[in-house]
């Protein structure tokens, strides 16, 4: 497969650990991190294009994915966890004393989960380059799945994915390689609905329609490593959206303090949930990142975005972290 040509991977032990990671080239540091259902594989166009341009690109699998262990309780996926995993990989791969700040790109969870990273520990950060899910501060007054299924209903997939075991029962229904790759599929700027009985909408016996951007070989590696491993650690993120919420108290009104860019597209279903176009575009993520550069908002892009448009992305990321060499 040629997008996996000259991409080294290792298993490394980290926080408790067994983490399997992909990296290329030689440079600056740029830790990519995915979101659902994703790999490291989703930066494959990345990687090779920021090799090729004078980075170390590096892309773990986050726990519960791909070839890193998946603990098997839900406690174990908050977002302190998540980001002590990837200190603790810094902290092996660009040791503070040789590399103490580093580049960091996320996306849709990983994106989520590199706001944390910045919130946290701002000291191991450059800047730092986001897609598709903007910072959002866990405001106390409000849980965030009680208030996501008053805003968008019951069938709301965050919402549907709460319970341990039942949408894990009901991907089986329809065979797990199927619901992985209507994930990957969506493509439409609305809500995504998960009705039980009819998760995607679509007739079983027809196959899944997939987007340009993925062709079979790129959608076989998510299925089959999905088949692999279950999906049971990917859902246990948003099992702990409340518990990460609470946790998240003591940074209440808190700022993102690194240099930022943010981009997504304007067909991106986080783009059209209720408020967060608003948000965007009039001043709201400004004022919890101060230090944000922009944020590019680009027609007739979905939420896969890096999949879709990788060579644009690629330059973006480019552009943006030649600023701090």
């Amino acid at each position: 497969m040629k997008s996996m040509e000259g991409i080294q991977h290792k298993t490394v032990s980290v926080n408790g650990i067994n983490m399997h990671i992909a990296e290329k080239g030689e440079g600056p540091l740029i830790l990519f991190i995915h979101g659902f259902p994703e790999l490291w594989y989703t930066w494959r166009h990345q990687i090779n294009g920021l090799a090729a341009l004078g980075y170390r690109a590096l892309a773990p699998d986050l726990r519960g994915y791909g070839g890193t262990d998946a603990p098997d309780c839900v406690a174990d996926y908050t977002c302190f966890h998540a980001v002590g995993d990837l200190i603790a990989l810094l902290d092996m791969e660009a040791p503070p004393e040789k590399e103490d700040k580093v580049f960091v790109v996320g996306h849709d969870w990983g994106a989520i989960i590199a706001w944390f990273l910045c919130l946290f520990r701002p000291d191991r950060v450059i800047a730092l380059f986001t897609l598709s899910a903007p910072f959002i501060t866990c405001d106390p007054r409000f849980k965030p799945v009680e208030t996501l299924e008053v805003l968008l209903g019951k069938d709301y997939y965050i919402v549907r994915f709460q319970e341990p075991g039942e949408m894990e029962a009901e991907f089986a229904e329809i065979s797990l390689r199927r619901a992985v790759l209507e994930l990957l599929s969506y493509r439409i700027p609305d809500p995504l609905y998960l009705r039980k009985g009819n998760l995607f909408g679509h007739p079983l016996d027809c196959p899944v329609n997939l987007p340009p951007c993925l062709s079979d070989q790129d959608a076989d590696y998510y299925a089959n490593q999905f088949q692999e491993t279950g999906i049971t650690g990917a859902l246990n993120y948003y099992r702990n959206i409340d518990t990460d919420w609470e946790l998240l108290a003591p940074w209440w009104k808190s700022q993102i303090q690194v240099p930022v860019k943010f981009a997504m597209g304007d067909h991106d279903l986080v783009y059209t949930m209720p408020g967060v176009k608003d948000y965007i575009l009039n001043g709201g993520l400004k004022r919890n990142v101060p230090f944000l550069e922009e944020a590019l908002v680009i027609n007739g892009v979905s939420h896969w975005i890096n999949e879709e448009i990788p060579d644009q992305i690629n330059q973006l990321l480019f552009d943006f972290f030649s600023k701090f060499n």
